[in-house]
């Protein structure tokens, strides 16, 4: 607040300290803050960035400190990081609620000129964007809700085998496939393992990648609606 209050009006905590305050990074080793003018303005400890195209309709406040919203922050700091850390600010924004990945994508056009963009159009405009695994579980848990289906438990042993979702009532197994750990030929052999032994055990075993759950919601809930009706039928007969 008082490196923010030093710069004078209209200045906003920034880039990383903004990132820090929000919880989607760690906090820089010197205060940052931005201001909407171009101005000679100096304030010692502080990192000062002068940007004119820094709007009102950028900035709000948490902890009663004005700040650059997240996705701004997001933008600022897409200049700085590289790709895997603005990967992890990425998943730790979606995972609090902030914008999803798909949200920050669609938001970009309404910050042109902006030296970020570039850079997050091309981490989130192609297919090889990757959710860490815990927020692919959490993404297959909105799906489910979304197509109102009864909730599964998470993370049960089945069958010998730790799985992602089960729903024991009827006898199905969901496993959603992350690229860092089911991307080998030894695991992709393992994970058949996995999928005999649940078959072997009388139970439905379904298995979604991580591009579908990440760009096909739509067939995702879709293909798990068909299958849960038709468990729940072949249950009742």
């Amino acid at each position: 607040m008082a490196a923010v209050l030093a710069c004078g009006p209209g200045a906003a905590l920034s880039h990383g300290s903004a990132a820090a305050l929000w919880g989607i990074g760690l906090s820089p080793p010197i205060v940052e803050v931005t201001i909407p003018v171009a101005s000679p303005r100096r304030c010692d400890g502080v990192r000062l960035h002068r940007r004119p195209n820094l709007l009102a309709a950028h900035v709000t406040v948490c902890k009663a400190i004005p700040l650059t919203k997240p996705v701004r922050t997001a933008i600022d700091l897409a200049a700085q990081l590289s790709a895997a850390q603005l990967e992890r600010m990425i998943n730790e924004a979606d995972r609090l609620g902030f914008f999803s990945p798909d949200e920050l994508l669609a938001k970009l056009d309404d910050y042109p000129g902006i030296r970020g963009v570039g850079p997050l159009r091309t981490i989130l405009g192609a297919r090889t964007f990757q959710l860490t695994d815990s927020e692919l579980e959490r993404r297959f848990l909105r799906i489910v809700e979304k197509a109102r289906l009864p909730f599964p438990l998470t993370q049960q042993h089945v069958a010998g085998f730790r799985v992602d979702f089960f729903w024991p009532d009827l006898g199905l197994v969901v496993e959603t496939d992350g690229l860092t750990y089911h991307r080998t030929p030894s695991r992709q052999a393992r994970d058949r393992v996995r999928d005999q032994a649940h078959l072997a055990a009388g139970l439905t075993p379904l298995r979604f990648t991580h591009a579908q759950v990440r760009y096909e919601s739509t067939h995702v809930s879709e293909t798990l609606a068909s299958v849960v009706s038709r468990l729940e039928r072949e249950r009742a007969a």
